[in-house]
């Protein structure tokens, strides 16, 4: 029975998932920080053709990768973009794909089965791109291509998450028992080596290359003590519901006081003065412009964004400002090596998340269990079915 499941298409997993909204890989870095923004987005894709050129749709157009709040903010946090923000975000999208070996980005027909989407993303595939075939021929006729165009190839697409497969497996988990039901210690499933992690009063700039990789990984940045028990996260989730603003707090805070500045709520005052102060201190007064509530700066590298783009929700645009899709604090959300794999999914899945820390009975870090690592659990029990 489990076999069935998981040959059912992909498709099935995206029914009534919103097309994507997406920018071509020639668009600005402050191109990407408007339209997330004005159309209230977590992440956009990007794309090798160029829809802004010409008014005919490529037959060769590829989704290349994604762009979110997190890649903008950790771009503007290096000391020369801080030096000249408005500079920085003239900078082409491309400064902003992963310089990663290729197939990050896969794309995958929505006839394919779910042991095939599986595969990929044990092979090393982070973002699976799907077509979206309900689409109407009408519909497809009178879209015109731009530059927020959800239309390629005469198609819309999707995005198959890791969270969207392992929710779906959790829906019909009974299939896999007795498998489920065993504690994670028990199934090689958590990884005490790949744990990004960095010291509560270390630097926040030296986290950057971590939470970088933390983003593509679908993982976070441990914020551990001396004796190496877990305090805290610096959660790309979390991030990517700030603006640019957080940049500067970043490149000048230490770790932990990070964590409270962007913890829900906004930024305690003495923070935010302590981060103007540092600014000051190390001659990087252009960056204390990505801080104000009217950002000079962006306005200026943003107007040249397309003005047909649709309002959306946004983020405010004050310090630290949150969107309204922000349910998480800094805190992380911990498991026991003795815990079932039943339940750690099922921990994931409430705070969407796509990894659980594991921690000892004394709160020291000890590994972090992912999706990634569930989903070669189910496929190794699918191969001894």
């Amino acid at each position: 029975m489990a076999v069935s499941i998981l040959s059912r298409e992909v498709f099935d997993l995206c029914l009534g998932k919103p097309a994507l909204r997406s920018l071509s890989v020639s668009a600005t870095v402050g191109d990407a920080l408007s339209a997330l923004k004005r159309l209230g987005e977590s992440y956009l894709s990007l794309w090798s053709c160029d829809h802004d050129k010409s008014s005919r749709i490529s037959d060769d157009c590829r989704c290349v990768g994604k762009v979110c709040m997190v890649d903008i903010i950790c771009f503007l946090c290096k000391e020369e973009n801080l030096r000249s923000p408005a500079a920085a975000l003239r900078s082409p999208l491309s400064v902003l794909i992963p310089k990663t070996p290729t197939g990050i980005v896969r794309h995958l027909e929505p006839h394919a089965s779910l042991v095939e989407a599986i595969d990929l993303i044990l092979e090393g595939a982070q973002n699976l791109v799907i077509p979206i075939p309900s689409q109407s021929r009408r519909k497809r006729l009178l879209q015109k291509p731009s530059s927020n165009s959800t239309l390629h190839n005469n198609r819309e697409y999707c995005w198959l998450t890791q969270e969207d497969i392992i929710r779906y497996l959790l829906n019909s988990i009974g299939l896999f028992c007795p498998t489920p039901i065993n504690p994670i210690n028990t199934l090689n499933v958590i990884d005490p080596k790949n744990i990004l992690a960095v010291q509560y009063d270390d630097p926040a700039s030296a986290a950057l290359p971590l939470i970088f990789q933390s983003l593509v990984n679908h993982t976070s940045v441990a914020i551990v003590d001396l004796d190496g028990k877990l305090i805290g996260e610096i959660s790309p989730f979390t991030l990517n519901a700030c603006d640019e603003s957080v940049s500067p707090a970043i490149a000048t805070l230490s770790a932990g006081d990070l964590m409270a500045y962007i913890d829900c709520g906004g930024p305690p005052e003495d923070l935010v003065q302590l981060v103007k102060d540092r600014l000051e201190a190390q001659n990087l007064e252009a960056a204390l412009e990505l801080m104000e509530e009217e950002s000079t700066i962006t306005s200026l590298s943003l107007c040249s964004s397309s003005s047909d783009e649709e309002s959306g929700s946004g983020r405010s645009k004050s310090v630290g400002s949150y969107s309204a899709r922000l349910i998480r604090r800094s805190e992380a959300i911990v498991c026991y090596p003795w815990s079932s794999l039943v339940a750690v999914m099922i921990q994931a899945l409430a705070h969407r998340v796509s990894y659980v820390w594991v921690v000892e009975e004394d709160g020291s870090l000890s590994g972090i269990v992912t999706f990634a690592a569930m989903l070669k659990v189910f496929r190794e029990r699918l191969n001894s079915l």
